[in-house]
């Protein structure tokens, strides 16, 4: 039994349970800043006290002591490099699979969804990953020590300090500005860049309709438009933040300079040591190191962040897990009421329904064909019943429960669905049809197959059923990979099988095996829904029921309805 307890956002979650890594990563950063000082002090030592005394026992004892930390330095910023590559792989362990669903469910939640379309959890969940191991964040680590230096400039004489001081509020004010001036342009451009990336999946899907409508150099002019246009809002926030990283870097520099200036008028006056002026210099540059870090790093580090904000959204949008019990193997008994499912509508406006009210029921072995005029909503329903989108009210129930009472997995046991638009993903033939299940026995996929009227077809593939989809020498026909996909959808014998147009590319023979298909499913008890355009594919059923404008206008035997529908209904037409 699950108990559905409503979790925390997965990836919050997830970056939670790296707070004893960080910590860690942390510690190791406060061993890396304060072993950062073997330098200077090191060029302290051998100014005001081996040069000045001539020993060089002194001198080999101070170097043999530098390579010791240095030796300790290299060994945790190892160390701090490892951890974050290593969580950066954990979140991936514990978020990524949840991101790949969510990007799935974003593709099915309904009609252009666009809270959740332009979702790309994979895609950011990536970046992230990239960020916590590169070097943008070892900046951020390493920026809250630079009070710490600060102070060491004010112990070796206050007017170094104040300077450095001042030099270190510039480069903040300049880190601010840097922030504020690229926000915009940098959430702008992975806007636009996410755009543009959907346009191009969706063109090279339809190449071969685009080339032979001589649309391609159209599309290319549009896809550049896209291109041009996220790249110029990237550039914005790029130009702007190179602008600031490169004033950083030389006011840096000049600070340093400075420091020496001044450190050297001390000396001059006797109120510092030669070897001060060196150590002063050099721990103010390390001083303003991470700042001017994290600057030249601003476009990765804003970045992050988006991609952060997004995930944390996607994630927040998750519903919780409802309560559920395992229940039995569904025996076939279908029962629909109030189906309503809205088209998608603008502020202030009434959506419209595309489907409105629709009920019916069905027992075990029945056999339904949906039949309507192009945008009755038959597709919809499809949609609907198997539950790949979600109702705006009324209720679809399989044996009495609710299809969300079952989790998509068991429930998807228990479904056999053919869309009208139909890819088969790479792999083998054979594990197509068995829906990649691991556990799926080969006499299964075979019974399916000769069900299907595929299992010949297959057998004069190259390799039979382990064909590789994605390595056909010779492409499938648009009827092979339609009944590939009718033997996909009964694979199993589940009790509910819906069939959206599982004829449009079919020939005679095809036809003749889809009617046999669906006899011998209502014959093991399924319950199969048909929705239709011509007439061969209303054939082997019992039931008919007639969509006009999203309602129902007719439901009953098929005899019956099909005497009394109206004319302009296709199929009844042919």
């Amino acid at each position: 039994m699950n108990t559905g307890e409503h979790a925390d956002n997965i990836y919050i979650g997830a970056l939670r349970g790296l707070r004893g890594t960080l910590v860690l990563v942390g510690i190791f950063s406060a061993f890396i800043n304060l072993l950062m000082l073997t330098g200077p002090v090191y060029m302290l030592q051998i100014y005001d006290r081996v040069l000045s005394s001539g020993s060089v026992a002194t001198l080999l004892g101070l170097f043999a002591i530098v390579v010791v930390l240095y030796a300790f330095l290299g060994l945790y910023e190892f160390l701090r490099k490892r951890l974050l590559s290593r969580a950066a792989l954990r979140l991936d362990s514990k978020v990524g699979e949840e991101a790949f669903r969510t990007t799935l469910r974003s593709g099915g939640t309904g009609p252009c969804d666009a809270a959740e379309s332009s979702a790309q959890p994979v895609r950011d969940l990536e970046m992230i990953r990239g960020f916590m191991s590169g070097g943008a964040i070892t900046g951020l680590f390493d920026l809250p020590w630079t009070p710490l230096f600060l102070v060491l400039i004010f112990l070796i004489h206050p007017w170094l300090g104040a300077l450095t001081l001042a030099g270190a509020g510039v480069v903040a004010v300049a880190a601010l500005l840097n922030q504020w001036l690229t926000r915009a342009s940098i959430r702008q451009g992975m806007s636009m860049d996410g755009v543009e990336r959907s346009f191009v999946e969706q063109t090279r899907g339809d190449a071969e309709t685009l080339h032979a409508l001589g649309m391609r150099d159209r599309v290319v002019a549009r896809w550049r438009g896209l291109h041009d246009a996220a790249l110029a809002a990237a550039q914005v926030g790029s130009d702007r933040s190179e602008g600031f990283a490169a004033f950083s870097k030389s006011f840096r520099l000049l600070l340093q300079s400075a420091i020496l200036t001044m450190g050297a008028f001390l000396a001059l006056r006797q109120e510092i040591s030669p070897g001060m002026i060196i150590a002063a210099s050099i721990i103010a540059g390390r001083a303003l190191a991470p700042v001017d870090q994290v600057i030249g790093q601003w476009g990765a580090i804003g970045r992050a962040s988006e991609a952060h904000r997004r995930l944390r959204d996607v994630f927040d949008r998750v519903p919780a897990e409802k309560p559920r019990v395992n229940l039995p193997a569904p025996a076939g008994e279908l029962q629909v009421t109030g189906l309503t499912k809205l088209a998608p509508a603008g502020a202030g406006i009434d959506p419209p329904r595309i489907l409105d009210r629709v009920g019916f029921a069905l027992t075990a072995g029945d056999g339904l064909g949906v039949v309507g005029n192009s945008a009755a909503g038959k597709s919809t329903l499809a949609r609907l019943l198997v539950g790949a989108w979600q109702p705006d009210a009324g209720q679809v129930r399989l044996d009495g429960a609710t299809l969300d009472q079952w989790t998509p997995e068991v429930l998807g046991r228990h479904v056999g669905y053919l869309p009208q638009s139909l890819q088969m993903l790479p792999g083998s033939v054979g594990e197509n049809i068995a829906r990649f299940d691991a556990q799926a026995q080969d006499a299964d996929i075979i019974a399916a197959a000769r069900i299907a009227g595929v299992h010949e077809m297959i057998l004069g593939l190259p390799d039979g059923y382990a064909t590789h989809m994605d390595r056909m020498t010779r492409p499938l026909s648009g009827g092979q990979i339609q009944r590939l996909g009718l033997a996909r959808a009964i694979f199993g014998a589940p009790r509910l099988i819906v069939l959206d147009e599982p004829n449009s590319n079919l020939d005679a023979s095809g036809d003749d095996a889809l009617a046999q298909a669906i006899r011998s499913m209502r014959a093991q008890g399924s319950v199969v829904v048909v929705m239709a355009h011509r007439p061969s594919a209303i054939t082997a059923v019992n039931k008919i029921l007639l969509l006009h404008q999203g309602r129902v206008a007719k439901f009953g035997d098929k005899d019956e309805v099909l005497k009394s529908a109206p004319r302009p209904v296709s199929v009844v037409a042919q």
